[in-house]
């Protein structure tokens, strides 16, 4: 679903030094909260993949709450904050056991996280059950009851929504669609499919149907790219993260299709850029968040990070950082009316409004609890004298 908002426009930084930090905005403090963690403390429970193939991912998403909370003296809406930190795995096996236990025996107030969109279906009977607000910052697929759902990320078929115009323009014949077998994968995948044929592109793919790779055992896609070179395809889109992105690039580099260009979404994403190396210079993708956006939040939120980790900042860092966001100003609403608990903080969610991001500014959509927002075409070039995620240009406005 289309709407338009207005953001600014983005120009190119370069975070340098801490030394450009804004200052933070100061908290508004309320009346006591009813968690298990005592007066004036929020439990939040964070649930990540921190360890598994998606371990890059789900350490981010830690790394960015934290951050937030380190540089707002550990506080969302003036409470102090007990975060407790809980390992997804690889999926709803793992995920499951951590969230209940989160919910069940912590108590926590909140619940924020979850890289894996299987991971948050399979949550969803706790959350409803729980009562309380389910604050995702991953990818999410659509979900039935959204009264406690939100994502400060992005429905996981709208990359694909989102680049498919600006590829079918570019490319001058059929595309070759592939990803992994699994939620996300087909949601990532789909977004792009249907959007392509729908203005009429055509696949290379031998069906006319997205070529699936088995999740998480494939890790040699040579026999995948031997067929793509039988086609005639003139470009590849994908969707892999993870370990599974840096086997991709670096063989995909090395392919009898090395020469067409590569669209992706999250292929070169976070610390797997460093592991891909040369592999990655070219690589398109599509994304929510590029690390040389230029605005105020962008900011401070990548001096941050880069004095913190030395490091640019992701996509799944700057999410959770936003869900941390979030937090703070429904805590400090909810406040303001009474008393701060699971309920009156996801209320106060929902009537938020327009959200000062690093991504630049977002809000709420109704339809899905998920947010509107612009997507940006980024490329790997060279920046200094590493590779980088440059932004090329704004692709669509998305979200709802």
């Amino acid at each position: 679903m289309f709407f338009d908002i207005s953001l600014a426009r983005h120009r190119r930084f370069r975070p340098l030094t801490a030394a450009a930090l804004a200052l933070g905005l100061a908290a508004a403090s309320g009346c006591s909260s009813d968690s298990g963690a005592g007066d004036n403390t929020v439990k939040v429970g964070l649930v990540a993949s921190l360890s598994g193939t998606y371990k890059p991912v789900g350490t981010d998403l830690r790394a960015g709450f934290e951050l937030y909370l380190k540089t707002h003296g550990n506080k969302l809406g003036g409470r102090k904050v007990e975060l407790i930190v809980a390992d997804e795995g690889d999926g709803p096996p793992t995920a499951v056991p951590a969230a209940t236990k989160l919910v069940k025996k912590d108590k926590v107030d909140v619940l924020t996280g979850l890289v894996s969109g299987g991971s948050v279906a399979a949550v969803m009977p706790l959350i409803n059950q729980a009562k309380i607000p389910f604050l995702g910052s991953n990818a999410r697929p659509p979900v039935k009851d959204l009264e406690y759902v939100w994502t400060t990320s992005f429905m996981s078929d709208e990359p694909g929504k989102a680049i498919a115009p600006y590829v079918k323009e570019k490319v001058d014949g059929p595309v070759y669609a592939i990803g992994p077998d699994y939620q996300g994968g087909y949601d990532e995948l789909r977004g792009f499919t249907d959007e392509f044929k729908r203005i009429k592109g055509k696949l290379a793919n031998p069906n006319g149907k997205t070529t699936w790779t088995p999740f998480p055992q494939t890790t040699n896609f040579m026999p995948y790219f031997a067929d793509i070179a039988k086609t005639d395809a003139k470009a590849v889109y994908c969707f892999y993260a993870g370990k599974a992105s840096i086997d991709f690039a670096k063989q995909y580099a090395q392919s009898d299709v090395a020469d067409l260009p590569l669209y992706t979404a999250f292929v070169t994403e976070g610390s797997v850029l460093q592991a891909q190396g040369n592999a990655a210079k070219d690589i398109y993708s599509v994304l929510n968040y590029a690390p040389d956006l230029d605005n105020a939040a962008n900011r401070k939120f990548a001096a941050d990070w880069t004095a913190e980790y030395d490091t640019q900042p992701t996509t799944y860092a700057m999410s959770s950082y936003d869900a941390a966001g979030v937090l703070d100003k429904a805590i400090a609403d909810a406040a303001k009316d009474g008393d701060v608990t699971s309920e009156t903080i996801n209320k106060a969610i929902a009537g938020l409004g327009q959200i000062d991001s690093p991504r630049g500014a977002w809000e709420f959509g109704e339809k899905a609890h998920s947010p509107v927002q612009t997507w940006y075409l980024r490329q790997v070039r060279p920046d200094g004298n590493q590779l980088a995620n440059v932004m090329v240009q704004d692709l669509a406005t998305l979200g709802g």
